[in-house]
């Protein structure tokens, strides 16, 4: 097994697909319309066999819809990650001792981003932005899909819409500004490799209607200050989370402030592993 991906046919039936022996064929997966049990390790049988239109976007023919992967109950997100993403909220802010020290402490940051996919879009969907903010921005992230105090059963790719506006204000609106409709997309699949990967390399794109890149950046998990399975400790640590939960695990590509989303715009993410996650942009009062 090593993508997982699900969708929705004509009829309105939910399929699950695995990509089984042939990179870029996926088999369907009978009886079964949510991707848990399968990535929990449970077997099921094979059906006939589909091929996306883009091995990357993952889509689909015409008449089926690709949908979320997995229905995450939670998502929780990690911040101050990456070095990066460090001295981007402190030159945003003026709190900027806040988030320097979090960086040397043994506490990371984690905050719940969703629950019951409420905010939580997937691939070709929405995302929505604040119209009460002045800076709007996409995180890539990798996502962790957990099971069983807090195993890593496979990754996707996340997008932790936030307002950075907002939140450089001050550290205790940090809620608003990051939960709110649309403010989170996941997908398309779930990688489930044979062996720990040693990292990934993330690519992000933001363009506009026309299709011209506003801007366009890379990073790398290597670049990360804290480990994913640490990150899972501490979520797990004197907290139940449900089974299927999704960990983001924070950013390391900040675009420079003159780059705010905007409505009509796209924003690609690109794990070459995973797939491309691409959603287009939209007030999130039309989500809401």
């Amino acid at each position: 097994m090593r993508r997982v991906i699900r969708w929705i046919d004509p009829e309105g039936s939910v399929k699950v697909g695995v990509e089984h022996e042939h990179e870029g064929h996926f088999s369907t997966v009978r009886g079964l319309q949510d991707a848990l049990p399968l990535l929990m390790g449970e077997t099921f049988d094979l059906g006939e066999s589909i091929v996306p239109v883009d091995p990357f976007s993952l889509e689909l023919e015409p008449g089926l819809t690709l949908l979320p992967p997995i229905e995450p109950p939670e998502v929780w997100c990690a911040g101050a990650t990456y070095e990066r993403g460090r001295s981007a909220r402190m030159e945003a802010s003026a709190f900027w001792d806040v988030y320097a020290a979090v960086h040397e402490m043994n506490r990371p940051e984690l905050f719940l981003k969703d629950a019951a996919c409420r905010r939580t879009v997937g691939p070709g969907d929405a995302i929505g932005i604040r119209g009460d903010s002045t800076w709007n921005a996409p995180e890539p992230e990798i996502g962790l899909v957990l099971g069983y105090r807090g195993a890593i059963l496979g990754y996707t790719i996340g997008n932790d819409v936030s307002s950075r506006e907002i939140e450089g204000a001050s550290p205790l609106y940090l809620s608003q500004a990051k939960v709110y409709a649309g403010s989170c997309a996941i997908g398309p699949a779930v990688y489930v490799p044979e062996h720990e990967p040693q990292g990934f390399q993330v690519v992000m794109r933001i363009s506009d209607d026309d299709g011209d890149v506003l801007f366009q950046d890379t990073t790398t998990t290597a670049q990360m200050e804290r480990s994913f399975k640490e990150l899972t400790s501490w979520l797990v640590r004197e907290n139940p989370i449900p089974l299927g939960t999704v960990l983001l695990t924070g950013t390391g590509i900040v675009p420079p402030e003159d780059v705010n989303l905007a409505p009509g715009h796209w924003v690609e993410i690109h794990v070459p592993e995973i797939g491309t996650l691409v959603n287009h942009v939209v007030v999130a009062s039309e989500l809401a």
